[in-house]
């Protein structure tokens, strides 16, 4: 198939939407389809380039600092994608997707779409993201301009899918996994020297309010071993600096840094422990590349979260937004190193069905629907 990737960023690795459409494109293309993608950035074999939305400063801020740009749409880069391609995929509902897909409807191309940005990504930014009301807005606002208009969407969790089925989406579902890459394997490695004697407790993840990267610091700060533990929060975001603040609190200083990816599994390999303290997230990569390198995962069990589903018992659970119960549990898992080991293999090997081949095929099926539905129009 001859498949085209909407999204308004695809160069830069820096936030979770990006890295799974770059991860999505390579397993496509080593299923012997072609790709490309409309994205900002220089025009290359692969994408046809469009110009990035400039903003006023304190807006361009709020946005990078989320690990996104915007795109300016462009109807001629969308007819010459559109007279290629046999499906185009829409990653997310930005102004480019919007505009881009009204001339995929003129021309009669098959189209789908991919639910990643939960309602929760953009209210918590504005502090609004415990209000029904505003998370509703959004999810309405996104049916009525852009996902309605589809017949196929892919969701990466079924509590995604129900989300959009509560709020009135009104396509086929289609439940896939953005998948694990092969290179996300059990294993378990010498630490360097920075971290060596210490328990490292892992995050991956933007510094962003949903993120809650503050009931982490916070439950270390008040475990019974906290002069044992280094906190790695690996990642970025616009409240770096009121997460540094408040790690001065713990005995021993946070890593704090953003690792690229090839970086990020060798310490999966080295880490002890990883905490996922999110309140809302469709699916969490992070996580899920975390246990399939053997690290036990400590997950916040929120309704408004998919990560809960990874967990195998309720020692990798904890109350959202409680940190003396995430304490209890870190400390228990540093009190338990055979237990940790023993379950560390076990969620390697649940890794295993959510492996990043079966996503692709899945993926295929729904693109050979919306084909197959569009020809017999």
């Amino acid at each position: 198939m001859k498949i085209v990737l909407v999204i308004d960023q695809f160069d830069d690795a820096n936030n979770g939407t990006t890295i799974s459409a770059r991860r999505f494109a390579s397993a496509l293309k080593a299923h012997g389809n072609e790709v490309r993608v409309i994205a900002t950035g220089k025009p290359t074999d692969y994408k046809y380039a469009v110009r990035q939305m400039r903003f006023l400063p304190i807006v361009e801020h709020l946005i990078t600092s989320q690990g996104m740009r915007l795109a300016i749409p462009n109807k001629h880069v969308f007819e010459k994608a559109a007279a290629w391609a046999d499906v185009v995929h829409f990653m997310m509902p930005s102004p480019l997707a919007i505009m881009g897909l009204k001339h995929v409807e003129r021309l009669g191309i098959p189209h789908t779409a991919a639910f990643h940005c939960q309602p929760e990504n953009i209210t918590f930014t504005l502090h609004m993201g415990n209000s029904k009301r505003a998370n509703d807005f959004v999810y309405n606002r996104f049916r009525d301009t852009f996902f309605n208009r589809f017949t196929h969407i892919h969701c990466p969790s079924h509590m995604i899918a129900n989300q959009l089925k509560e709020h009135g989406y009104t396509a086929q579902l289609h439940v896939i996994s953005n998948g694990i890459s092969p290179q996300y394997v059990y294993g378990r490695s010498p630490k360097e020297d920075w971290m060596s004697g210490m328990f490292n407790v892992l995050m991956v993840g933007r510094y962003a309010g949903e993120k809650r990267q503050d009931v982490l610091i916070d439950a270390c700060a008040e475990c019974r071993h906290k002069d044992e533990i280094q906190v790695i929060l690996a990642g970025k975001g616009p409240l770096e600096r009121k997460y540094r603040k408040l790690c001065q609190k713990l005995p021993n200083p946070a890593v704090m840094e953003f690792f690229e990816p090839a970086r990020l599994l060798e310490i999966l390999h080295m880490a002890d422990l990883y905490v996922h303290t999110s309140d809302a997230e469709i699916e969490a990569m992070s996580c899920m590349e975390a246990f399939a390198c053997g690290l036990v995962p400590v997950i916040a069990d929120s309704p408004r979260s998919a990560t809960p589903q990874f967990a195998l018992d309720d020692r990798s659970l904890f109350p959202a937004g409680d940190s003396a119960a995430l304490a209890e549990k870190i400390d228990w898992w540093i009190e338990h190193p055979r237990e940790r080991e023993e379950m560390g293999r076990r969620y390697g090997e649940s890794a295993r069905q959510y492996a990043l081949e079966r996503s692709i095929e899945q993926t295929e099926d729904m693109f050979r629907q919306a084909i197959l539905e569009t020809d017999k129009r």
